[in-house]
């Protein structure tokens, strides 16, 4: 059996035919047994009908797709009746013939094209679409929080009356721990085994032997931490001048240029560090050619976040924004919203970690957590005053990870080490706490 090819961070196939299989069974699934609307999905729909605008927007989003793309989803009455079935379900893989497959960002998937359309502009950076897709969301998070999300957490096929597409089978089958170890840079190295269950078991911490490896539900396993050992700062890059990797990341953008303000909806999305920092009083310390490095998280590894440098937090704060708006600049963007990285750093739901490193050349530094399309849920887990040791936890997404940013002052020269790589869309995961930077 194969494995479908995936767009940027292995969240939803690239597969076009894979994945219209999968929306044309959750429309087949939404007709035939239609659940009563969830007051956050009626809440949206009341919002669209009350407002002319938003009502435009929401019919016209369909309307513009271009006949060629085969969009499956017609309306947006019929997105609504999707994503209320979705509230109800956790993400898990299926079988089409002879292919398996993640559909992990299954709203994204429903809103894949309207995004690029002149509608979904409108409606996707709409503050209060916005507001009523985070309740939405956060209704999700909770039932992922929950016992009833343990179904998906099995080896083989998924008996489970709700869901009716192509063979779901559980994250622990043997195709889906493949998946999962086949995104682990340091397989086979040292003591890490290559085979993929004793791979997980020796990377994270779990129980093979219990029901759902011991996970109390899909988040619990989503966030699932390393085991102790298996991601550590090395003893030579304790040096203070070393700067880790604060996720388990690949590298997409590294700019010394950066300004304070800045057109980041045109091309190239230059960074806004601003907008970025959504304009808190510390942004003040930064200024024009300030260095940002942005890297993005696999949707089947570690979601995390650990501090890249010794000091003390000095400010956190969680930033309102938004979960589906796509950059004008890209068009139909055939993996929305991945080329949109750059442009979503300003707009989207984010959290922001501001450390005084306790190396006078690095001082003040920002790690900036961005939400992407369902990975709305940004947990900051220190708090003003505490002190931090290079490694160690500061925060965690929920339901996934999407990407981050490291921003630092102009005046902070730094001898970045991608790992033989050149930061794209095409590039893989450097191990989590690995060196990633030298300051000069």
């Amino acid at each position: 059996m194969n494995h479908v090819k995936y767009r940027v961070g292995k969240w939803l196939p690239s597969d076009t035919s894979f994945l219209n299989h999968w929306i044309e069974t959750k429309i087949k699934q939404v007709k035939v047994n239609p659940l009563p609307l969830h007051p956050a999905v009626a809440s949206l729909r009341e919002a669209i009908y009350a407002d002319s605008i938003l009502y435009m927007s929401f019919v016209s989003m369909y309307d513009e797709i271009p006949q060629g793309y085969n969009e499956p989803v017609k309306n947006f009455e019929t997105m609504l009746l999707i994503i209320n079935q979705i509230l109800t379900e956790a993400p898990c893989y299926s079988v089409v013939e002879d292919k398996i497959g993640l559909v992990g960002f299954p709203i994204n998937a429903i809103l894949d094209w309207a995004m690029g359309t002149q509608g979904g502009y409108l409606a996707f950076t709409n503050t209060l679409v916005n507001q009523k897709l985070r309740d939405i969301l956060n209704v999700w998070k909770q039932f992922l929080e929950t016992t009833s999300s343990q179904y998906v957490l099995v080896d083989g096929p998924i008996a489970q009356v709700q869901m009716d597409y192509s063979n779901p089978i559980g994250w622990f089958s043997p195709q889906a721990l493949e998946a999962i170890a086949a995104m682990d840079p340091l397989r086979g190295i040292g003591n890490n085994p290559y085979d993929a269950k004793a791979n997980f078991s020796y990377n994270y911490q779990c129980d093979s032997t219990k029901p759902y490896y011991g996970y109390a539900s899909w988040d619990a396993f989503f966030t699932r931490e390393f085991n102790l050992g298996v991601r550590e700062v090395s003893a030579v890059d304790q040096d203070p001048n070393v700067i880790v990797n604060a996720c388990e990341s690949a590298p997409y953008n590294c700019v010394t240029d950066a300004k304070m303000k800045d057109k980041f909806w045109m091309k190239g999305q230059p960074y806004s560090l601003l907008d970025m920092m959504d304009n808190h009083k510390l942004a003040a310390e930064f200024g024009d050619n300030s260095t940002v490095y942005q890297a993005f998280l696999c949707a089947k590894t570690y979601h995390r976040w650990n501090s890249p440098v010794d000091g003390k937090i000095v400010a956190i704060q969680n930033v309102a924004g938004t979960y589906y708006a796509e950059a004008p600049v890209e068009g139909f963007d055939p993996s929305g919203p991945n080329d949109s990285q750059g442009y979503i750093a300003e707009i989207a739901a984010r959290a922001l970690v501001f450390i005084q490193s306790d190396n006078p050349k690095i001082g003040l530094m920002c790690f900036v957590a961005i939400g992407m399309a369902e990975v709305s849920s940004c947990e900051i887990t220190v708090t003003v005053g505490q002190k931090v040791s290079k490694g160690d936890p500061i925060g965690t997404f929920h339901f996934g990870g999407s990407t981050h940013c490291l921003i630092f002052r102009p005046e902070v020269n730094i001898d970045f080490d991608f790992h033989n790589q050149t930061p794209g869309l095409n590039t893989s995961n450097i191990p989590l706490k690995a060196r990633i930077g030298v300051v000069q």
